[in-house]
């Protein structure tokens, strides 16, 4: 459900799937799962993946994705805390930035500013059609045929 507030158009995936990535996400080395809990209820997460680096003296990336707070625990701190979770993660396990990509809006934006997040590089993404890479080299795409 929290996940949904996040992207309210993303299909619900099934159990088994459901169950098979979350195996994936906690034996990946690196790999944290912020919670927020409050009183019990699931208030919000961020999912944080430390990236191990060969410059700026072999100090790792420690990149943010998936930062959500359920409505109705908005504006009541609970995001700044997952914030400044991940910042003592990040310094926990000896990286020298934080990264991560905000959706457009202004909301987002000032919410990460107010973090001590700084606008500082221009981010890109290139979404992949599932099609195409399901595709064998040389065979069309269902969207060729």
């Amino acid at each position: 459900a929290l996940y949904r507030e996040l992207n309210p158009d993303d299909a619900p995936l099934p159990t088994a799937s459901v169950r098979s990535i979350w195996t994936a996400i906690a034996t990946q080395q690196g790999r944290t799962v912020l919670v927020a809990d409050l009183d019990g209820a699931l208030a919000g997460t961020a999912d944080c993946t430390v990236l191990p680096n060969l410059t700026r003296g072999g100090r790792s990336i420690l990149v943010v994705e998936n930062v959500v707070v359920a409505d109705v625990y908005r504006r009541r701190g609970v995001g700044r805390q997952l914030m400044e979770a991940a910042a003592q993660l990040a310094g926990s396990t000896g990286c020298y930035k934080i990264q991560l990509l905000a959706a457009d809006g202004h909301e987002a934006h000032t919410f990460y500013r107010a973090c001590g997040f700084q606008p500082l590089a221009q981010g890109f993404r290139r979404y992949l059609n599932h099609d195409q890479l399901t595709a064998q080299p040389g065979e069309p795409t269902r969207s060729e045929h």
